[in-house]
């Protein structure tokens, strides 16, 4: 037989090297798990990568394994379903690391859902539409690219790292380390925490359940205590408060105020402070009692002892907290407005929208940005509390003839990192102008630097800046007669308070009336700063000994 003058040989497909086969799957695997593990460029809207473990990687990376091994292959669909699944927990990722950054607490959809709208209109109604178009495009156009990839990276890992590692013993025994690691961090081992990034699913189921209870009275009755005393007391709100004798009173949570100011082994400073401050008050005609209560937190979390001390509820679950602004509860803003007075809330730290808000109905709400600070920012807080108060004052004047007042205002400069310590003013005039400070003061406190492996001397300068502007501040002639309660929200840090620092908190009642006095003391308050060591109760109690303090 001849010889075909020329024969055609197909070119032999290449089989990809190693690297070039491993490369993509690792890709796709380190996307998976930073899609999900990303935190906050503080306090930008930005996110920046993650060392550590996300656990819904893990549990998708199990749940690959075992469909593999009991079915063979994963379709199409599933792949679909876990990539959109895995889009939105991306999206409450971002939204979980951003929203504190940028509002100062956690996402809560009860609240923020409604907004939403309301947010979109204010930021879109000025524009022209076609900005508006292009932007909504952009958004859906960069959703389904996040879907498109997330999807890349699950059929890649599908096709190709689970088949391996259905066959590799040493994948196994890796998943297991991880999925240990990960329940570990599930039931609260701290030690993971440097590991394991925090998980997206429990925020999702935490927010259902919320709305769920929100929707159900048996469930709402079960999770959340009663408010009987405030309810009994709105019966015969003027008879209630009627040993105010019609006094301004002023509720001042103090930041990070704790009760190691008295027990730690350094109280001794404090402990001059506390003199001083005695001594000021004392020339401002007003006479004090003190006791010690238990704040519902610890380092953090004031909103946790604010919302106590006014709904007489204990909220040591953040979960009934939430709750609790879902209702219609009475608070002590709620008694106060029955009997006639005046309710402010003062909260110099806010410079965002704060929809929560609406549950206290304060007559009067006053934020960082009406305060008009001119001076230089001191702190990530802005404003100092001796000008927040200051500027309250001169804003909101008290003429005799107006109604009387009371005032929720929570200070803020005393917070983590507590640095820098501003300038003490004892000028009220050069305080309330265009240029409180000297330059050459601000300078100074701006160049402090904190030590952020020993940071109980910073703490302890702030206090004696907290005591200072107070003291100043109510040495000075009242426009009228008023009850100041000012009360620690929670202890300072655990760097400060210690291992195994009790969770109790001063408070100080000062008045010019002995006899109103009185009826704190009968409860267990002591005359003095020195209080008691022993807990009266917990900050929730403090509307029911406020009551029986002030009913006739």
């Amino acid at each position: 037989m001849g010889t075909p003058a020329s024969i055609y040989y197909p070119p032999m497909k290449r089989t990809p090297s190693l690297p070039a086969r491993l490369l993509p799957v690792v890709a796709a695997l380190m996307l998976l798990n930073q899609a999900l593990a990303f935190s906050n460029w503080w306090p930008t809207p930005g996110i920046v990568p993650d060392h550590r473990l996300a656990p819904e990687f893990v549990w998708l990376w199990v749940i690959l394994l075992g469909m593999a091994r009991w079915r063979g292959t994963i379709s199409p669909p599933a792949l679909t379903t876990f990539a959109a699944i895995y889009c939105l927990l991306v999206l409450g990722r971002y939204v979980d690391v951003t929203a504190p950054a940028l509002f100062g607490r956690a996402i809560n959809l009860y609240w923020d859902v409604p907004q939403i709208p309301r947010f979109l209109w204010v930021a879109a109604h000025d524009l022209p539409v076609w900005i508006s178009a292009t932007a909504l495009g952009l958004t859906a156009l960069l959703l389904w690219g996040l879907y498109r990839l997330l999807r890349w990276g699950i059929a890649l890992t599908a096709r190709e790292a689970v088949p391996y590692a259905l066959q590799a013993r040493w994948v196994w025994l890796m998943t297991a380390a991880a999925v240990v690691l990960v329940s570990l961090n599930h039931a609260g081992v701290r030690s993971t925490w440097p590991f394991v990034s925090k998980p997206v699913i429990p925020t999702y189921v935490r927010q259902a359940n919320i709305l769920l209870t929100t929707l159900s009275e048996d469930r709402m009755a079960r999770v959340l205590p009663s408010s009987s005393r405030l309810e009994e007391a709105l019966a015969a709100p003027h008879q209630a408060l009627a040993g105010l004798q019609g006094r301004d009173v002023y509720l001042m949570p103090l930041e990070s105020y704790g009760a190691i100011t008295y027990d730690h082994p350094r109280a001794e400073a404090f402990r001059a402070m506390r003199t001083r401050f005695a001594d000021d008050i004392a020339a401002g005609g007003l006479q004090v009692v003190s006791a010690f209560l238990r704040a519902p937190t610890f380092g953090g979390a004031s909103d946790l002892s604010h919302l106590s001390l006014l709904s007489g509820i204990d909220l040591t679950d953040p979960l009934r907290h939430d709750l609790l602004l879902t209702t219609r509860r009475p608070t002590l803003i709620t008694l106060f407005r029955a009997a006639g007075y005046r309710t402010y809330g003062v909260y110099s730290s806010l410079s965002w929208e704060w929809p929560e808000r609406a549950y206290y109905g304060f007559d009067a709400f006053v934020d960082g940005p009406m305060l008009g600070y001119p001076g230089p920012p001191l702190g990530p807080w802005l404003i100092p509390d001796q000008y927040a108060v200051a500027r309250f004052e001169q804003l909101h004047l008290r003429p005799a003839e107006a109604p009387p007042r009371f005032v929720f205002m929570p200070t803020i400069t005393n917070h983590f990192p507590f640095h820098p310590v501003p300038p003490f003013q004892p000028d009220q005039l050069r305080l309330l102008s265009e240029h409180p400070y000297d330059a050459a003061d601000v300078s100074v406190a701006l160049a402090d630097k904190i030590d952020w492996f020993n940071m109980f001397p910073a703490f302890r300068h702030m206090i004696d800046y907290q005591f200072r502007w107070l003291g100043d501040w109510l040495r000075r002639p009242l426009p009228r007669p008023t009850l100041f309660i000012l009360v620690g929200d929670h202890q300072p840090t655990a760097n400060i308070s210690g291992e195994g620092a009790s969770w109790d908190v001063p408070i100080h009642i000062l008045a010019d009336d002995a006899a109103l006095l009185d009826g704190f003391v009968r409860q267990g308050f002591a005359p003095g700063m020195e209080p008691p060591r022993q807990a009266l109760g917990g900050l929730h109690d403090l509307p029911s000994l406020l009551l029986e303090a002030t009913a006739r």
